[in-house]
């Protein structure tokens, strides 16, 4: 489960202690509260990321769509964020929005090897896929495989599913036949279903696949 800010703390962790086999909570600052005051909650997002354990950083990154004016404050919180990372050894979940490019310039000179993530809502296309591996990092997959006229079926097609994470975004981005309504995790088979189709492989072994890899990225006990 990604943090958002200070608002969704305390919601996300009482959640994540009603059901601790299902529920494992990150820590971070996502790119769309990062405001005038970004860093106040810097500063208290930093102490409950070293409070108790978490399973990564974020979600984290930068985001251009919704604003394009703040990329300076951006950019530090990212930067502060990855530091967080490699001192907790934690993945991190990174947003790119919009800002791919202004990702991959800070990765660039960030990742020195002990950098570990996933990519979260990858839309990309096959030459942004390939250097976001470049990294060592993960391709989230969510609903947006599922749509029509989704590019994502044919850039994934030289992706290996060993690179893959099943995400839901929740409560977005459900994947037909329920889009446009509330998405839950549930629907996750529905990712899975048409990754089968793309792979041509199984169901089961889409799923046994990326579960493996999300247990290894966040360290989670099987």
């Amino acid at each position: 489960m990604p943090n958002i800010d200070s608002a969704s703390v305390i919601p996300m962790l009482d959640l994540a202690r009603d059901f601790p086999d299902n529920c494992f909570p990150m820590m971070g600052l996502h790119p769309t509260s990062v405001m005038d005051n970004y860093r106040e909650e810097l500063d208290k997002t930093e102490v409950l990321a070293f409070s108790r354990p978490f399973s990564g950083i974020g979600e984290i990154g930068i985001d251009l769509y919704w604003d394009k004016n703040r990329l300076k404050e951006q950019r530090d919180s990212f930067i502060v964020q990855i530091g967080w990372a490699r001192q907790l050894d934690l993945p991190v979940v990174i947003h790119s929005r919009e800002s791919f490019r202004e990702i991959c310039d800070i990765l660039d000179k960030e990742q020195d090897g002990s950098l570990k993530g996933v990519f979260h809502s990858f839309t990309g296309s096959i030459e942004e896929a390939e250097k976001a591996l470049s990294y060592g990092f993960y391709l989230g997959i969510n609903g947006i495989v599922t749509f029509k006229n989704s590019r994502l079926p044919e850039t994934l097609k030289s992706i290996p599913p060993e690179r893959l994470l099943l995400e839901t975004d929740s409560p977005y981005l459900s994947p037909v036949p329920f889009r446009g309504k509330q998405n839950e995790s549930a629907h996750l088979v529905y990712i899975a279903q048409k990754l089968s189709e793309i792979y041509g492989i199984t169901m089961e072994t889409i799923a046994s696949v990326t579960t493996a890899n999300a247990l290894s990225l966040f360290k989670i006990p099987n």
